[in-house]
């Protein structure tokens, strides 16, 4: 299910620069009367009226504090107070009014949250993770993971894939040895993972056992969860330390843990330059 709230606007324009320009959202629907905006998953709908519904809170949360503060910085003659923490809901907070006087809250929670985001903003802001906390993955948070992880498509729908967790220190570390600084990351996770693929199952084995570790990479991300790609781990010495048969392919030895700092967005190809057009 989707939806969206209503508020009627006595200076629609106005209302609707102010959530496209100010704060980036994009218009998603022009119905003239009414304007759509989105950001990620929230859609805001503002119609024109005679009078201005300034009931209720409209939230925009974050991922950290940092940009928090960001918003603050650009909403300063807005806001109604420096940022702080609210220790009863567990969220650190301000708040400020837009054009006409609805109220603003921007937050980031201090807890770890069930998925929320839409598919678009999961694949654009996805990123490899390479400094963890030392704090554990649960193993209902795993469980829900591997759920969706279900869903990864295969050859044939032969779902050849497997996935090994692994929390052992002693493998973990002999894992990160492997490939020197290229597989380093894994020894600062709390836990790795193993994704693998059957090839008596599949005449597909890499493509069904990279497609499920990307699967999992972002169904990882969509839990708050890091990730890092460590390529070339198809090898002897990992299948006999993992008890995996050799003609097994292994796609990925990937660590997974809570991110320290979210990684800045890297620079990026414009679509032109990776688009080859026939003629």
């Amino acid at each position: 299910m989707t939806g969206m709230n209503f508020f009627r606007s006595k200076d629609l324009e106005t209302t609707k620069e102010f959530y496209m320009d100010e704060l980036e959202m994009d218009l998603w629907l022009d119905q003239d009367k009414c304007k759509i905006v989105k950001d990620g998953n929230l859609l805001l709908g503002f119609c024109e009226g005679e009078t201005v519904d300034e009931g209720g809170t409209i939230t925009f949360f974050y991922r950290t504090k940092e940009e928090v503060d960001e918003m603050y910085e650009k909403f300063k003659d807005r806001a109604r107070g420096e940022p702080s923490e609210n220790d009863f809901f567990q969220v650190y907070q301000f708040f400020a009014e837009d054009p006409e006087g609805r109220i603003l809250e921007f937050q980031t929670f201090l807890h770890h949250l069930e998925p929320y985001m839409e598919g678009i903003e999961l694949l654009e802001n996805r990123r490899s993770v390479r400094d963890y906390t030392d704090e554990k993955v649960s193993e209902k948070t795993l469980q829900k993971i591997f759920e969706t992880c279900r869903f990864a498509p295969t050859s044939g729908n032969s779902q050849s894939y497997y996935f090994m967790p692994i929390k052992d220190k002693e493998i973990i570390e002999f894992m990160a040895e492997r490939r020197g600084s290229n597989s380093q990351p894994i020894a600062e996770a709390p836990m790795a993972v193993a994704i693998c693929c059957d090839p008596d199952k599949t005449g597909r084995p890499q493509q069904d056992g990279d497609i499920a570790a990307y699967h999992f990479t972002l169904t990882a991300w969509a839990h708050g969860l890091g990730t890092c790609w460590i390529a070339a781990m198809d090898r002897k010495d990992v299948k006999d330390k993992l008890g995996i048969p050799q003609d097994h392919y292994i796609a990925t030895v990937t660590p997974l843990g809570y991110p320290k700092e979210i990684p800045e967005t890297p620079s990026r190809k414009e679509v032109e330059e990776f688009v080859k057009r026939i003629e």
